[in-house]
Formats: structure tokens, sequence, C-alpha cells
């Protein structure tokens, strides 16, 4: 038995934000789908059953298996795990009068119960529910109500069996933590010794046992995911790691020579290689979206396929895949969750691409990753890093891509980073770009009409980057940064600002 979580995951929208608070519990979470056979329950000691969007009375309720768990290991269910635990056990669910969504007060708490230990009976908690518990099985017992939900929390009596029909896992239950807490640590007994330091030592035992002499192959993008990736192999392989840094010409401006430079000083093994021309190439007159982003993929995995057969006997290629990046493209490992999106990392190689795949952060989340970063000494500035999209500026110009579009991007993204440096906001936002529109704008320069490019800025707060808010940037700031752009940047004579959040909008433009 394991110290560590198993998320039962139903197709909630909040299962990520289960694992997210048990991790900054210092406790190991792992989600795996309620029908998946790829965990063995046995290598958990606590099991938490998530949300969905399905009603435990339709016809498709997702049915789990909980033979080896209900009554043998402590065990929470959550929203519709707790709905599930009543109706199929000889309780009642029934449609609420009203939805039960939003905010909500907890009105008796029984204070002896420790699942609520510490928790005042007027604490808020989230609601998201369109079903309610009407009547408990004989051997369950209320232990938190709601004025308006007389089974918010109950207790099987003879079980370390518990379940509540908010959601403690939202910023909006003021004690969800504390609730966990109580559950993983209280009840459960697990303990809090899952650090960036632990994750680190057992990783790259990992690596070592799992690659042995072979060589491997990264690909290195500047960004903090990769670069944590590389550190951490080059911790466990050494001399056995050959990174790759690619130039796609869709960088930012002097990107491709910092990162090298900056590569350099931490020891890496790196091969800078500029391959500018063979993208803009592939490039050439095509504007939709998702036509950029596949020639951009697929001349990466050429140049990169090209570079790798200079090595001799790679075996191995690593990457920097994180954990969201897995539950997004695969629906939470073949889960009930929506596919939100596709990630050019996650999903395999081409079939002429020989090479198993190694991929140390898997497992983990961004702000994970930076505490692991932080761990293995990685310089704070390049951990600070906004992220930056894989196809690079390409999906930041609006329409076809030329060298002269790039260069206008480069040159806008520059004065608007390093302005946001200067003025000390870039740590205040979570990522920031330029875009390039492809409209003209009528505009006076001296006594000369100008027909020229218009440039959109987008500066954005976020946790993760599934939900954004617009960042409201000082006007000194917007003016000035504004004016240089338009007094530097040839063929530039309109900024806007996007003051859009996500959603509705996203935060790239394409």
């Amino acid at each position: 038995m394991q110290n560590k979580v198993l998320i039962l995951d139903f197709g909630s929208q909040f299962t990520q934000l289960i694992a997210r608070r048990v991790r900054e519990l210092n406790i190991y979470s792992e989600i795996h789908p309620y029908n998946s056979e790829k965990y063995d329950v046995n290598d958990y000691q606590a099991v938490i059953l998530s949300g969905s969007p399905h009603s435990v009375r339709s016809e498709q309720a997702p049915h789990p298996d909980l033979t080896q768990i209900k009554g043998k290991k402590p065990l929470l269910g959550i929203c519709y795990g707790a709905q599930y635990l009543v109706h199929f056990f000889g309780g009642e669910v029934g449609a609420s009068n009203t939805r039960e969504y939003g905010r909500a007060n907890l009105s008796f708490v029984d204070a002896s119960n420790p699942l609520f230990s510490g928790i005042d009976k007027n604490s808020q908690v989230w609601m998201s529910h369109s079903d309610t518990i009407l009547r408990l099985p004989e051997n369950y017992r209320v232990i938190a109500s709601t004025h308006d939900i007389a089974n918010a929390a109950y207790q099987i009596e003879g079980e370390q069996t518990y379940a509540i029909q908010f959601h403690p896992e939202v910023y909006h239950s003021t004690d969800g933590k504390q609730l966990l807490e109580n559950f993983l640590v209280h009840i459960a007994g697990l303990k809090q010794e899952w650090t960036p330091d632990s994750f680190v030592e057992t990783t790259v035992a990992a690596i070592q046992e799992k690659v042995g002499n072979d060589n491997v192959v990264l690909g290195l993008s500047g960004g903090v995911d990769s670069t944590v990736a590389a550190v951490l192999l080059d911790k466990a392989i050494g001399k056995n790691l050959y990174c790759i840094f690619v130039n796609n010409g869709l960088l930012r401006k002097n990107e491709f020579q910092n990162v090298l430079d900056q590569y350099k000083h931490m020891g890496l093994n790196v091969k800078g290689v500029d391959a500018t021309d063979r993208f803009l190439k592939r490039l050439a007159g095509k504007s939709d979206p998702e036509e950029k982003r596949k020639a951009i993929g697929n001349e990466f995995i050429e140049v990169f396929d090209d570079e790798a057969h200079l090595i001799e006997d790679v075996k191995w290629l690593a990457q920097g895949t994180i954990y969201p990046d897995v539950i997004e493209s695969v629906s939470v490992t073949g889960g009930p969750s929506a596919t939100i999106k596709s990630h050019h990392n996650v999903g395999g190689l081409p079939d002429f691409m020989k090479l198993k795949i190694v991929e140390p952060l898997r497992m983990i989340f961004k702000d994970e990753v930076r505490r692991v970063g932080a761990s293995l000494g990685i310089d704070p500035e390049l951990l600070g890093r906004h992220p930056f999209p894989g196809p690079g500026l390409a999906i930041r110009i609006l329409g076809d891509i030329t060298a002269e579009k790039v260069r206008i991007l480069q040159e806008v993204d520059a004065i608007f980073i390093n302005g946001l440096k200067k003025w000390n906001l870039y740590d205040d936002v979570w990522q920031a770009g330029a875009m390039l529109l492809p409209v003209n704008s009528v505009g006076v320069m001296g006594d000369e009409r100008t027909y020229e490019k218009v440039v959109a800025l987008r500066a954005v707060t976020s946790t993760d980057g599934m939900t954004a808010d617009w960042v409201n940037l000082p006007y000194a700031f917007l003016q000035e940064t504004s004016n240089k752009i338009i007094n530097n940047v040839r063929g530039v004579n309109r900024v806007v600002y996007d003051i859009s959040s996500k959603p509705p909008a996203t935060i790239e433009w394409e």
C-alpha cells in the first residue's frame, strides 16, 4: 500500500482541481477514469470519487467497480460520487426543485466528526449539481447540512466512507483544503511527504532504471517544461543526453542565440539548428491556422529526425509533456471527460522514428514543474518565463507567413515584453504577446498618409491557461508602448489592446 491517492474521474470539469489541491497538501495523487484498467487499487491508500456531468438516475450513469474500495479503503465521494453511494446502495436521489449551483453556507456541522474538524458551521461551500439526495440509506449518517440541502455531507457507519454534495476543490469552498486534509491526513493516515526534492530523487532513479546506458535525444524549446525535463535527465544520465534546439524562424527576437547561451551556462549538451528557411518555405501560402500548425509540426519532425540520425545509437526520445497535456489530449487517459484540445507532444511519434519515449514530467502540473525546477537550482528568471506557443509567432500572425511579417512582429513583441520588464509588470502577467492582424489601417505620419499594419497587444493572468482574465495594464504603460512601436517598427501605424477574457475568447488569436 503506497502513500498516494486515487481519484476516479466521472467527467467533472473540476477533476483536475481535486488532484491539484491534494498535491498542494504534499500528497501525491493520480487521476484515472472510473472504468480504466490501467491502475491497481492496491497501490493507493485512499480513493476520491469525482463529480460528473451525468445524473445517477440516467441510463448512461457511470458505474465504477467499488468492490475493492468501499468499506476497505478510506473513500470520499464528491457530488456525483456522493449521490452514487446513495442511489445504488438503498437511498434515493431526485431532481432538485432548483439548480443547486454557486455559493452556500453550512448551517449544521457535526463538530465531533473528523471530516469537519476545525470547520465552522457557517463555512462557505460551492455547489454544482441538478440532482440532490432525498433519502439516505439506513446506515448513513448526516454530518453536515446547508439551509437548502439537508444531506450536504454524510458518513457510512462502520466504514471510513465519507461523501459531500459540494466541491471542496474549488476556491469558493473556503475550508475545502482543510476538509481534504482532514480526510487524507487525519482519517486516511497519509503522510505529507511528496515534495519537489522527493520528486527529483524518485524521478532520477526511475530514469536511470528505465534508460540505463542508452542515449537519449531531447528537443528543447527554451520553455520551462523542456528545460526542467532536460536538467532532470542530465542529472540522471549525464553525457548520454543530447539536446537539440531548433530555430523555426518563428521565435521571439534574438531568442535562438539567447536561449543557446543560457543553456551553455547550465552545462547541458545542446546543439542549435537554424532551420528558418525550411520552415518559411513549408509555410509559404498557408493562412489556415490548422494548416500552419500541421506544416510546422511536420517540418519540425523532419528537422529533428535529420539531426537525431547524426547522433550514434539513440534509442530514446525525451519530451517535456506535463499532466494537463495528457489529461486534455486523451480525456483523462480514456475516461468520460471531454477532450479539450490536442497537444503536439502527446500521442506518440511517426512510424519512421523508431524511438522509445521518456517523459519525466508526465504526471505533474505546471506550477509543480516550476517548483521542481527551483529544487534543481534552475535560474528563477528562466522558470518565470511566460508560456510561448509551440507554433511560435505563426499563430500570432493572422493569415499567411512571410519573413517580413515575422520581422515586424518580432520587433513589436520585443518592445512589448521589454516594456513589461522595465515597468516591473512582467511577473504580474501569466502570458503576454503581440498579434499581427491581416488588415491595413489609414494613418498620418508627418505630412504623409500611411496605410500600414495593425498590431494587437495581449496580456492575461491565469493559473494554468484553462481560464484567463485580461490584465488591466496602466494607461501610461500602454501609451508609452504604443508610441515606441509606431515610432520604431516600420510597417505598423496602429496599436490596439485586447481586453477579452477566456472564455469566451482564447489566449492566442489562432
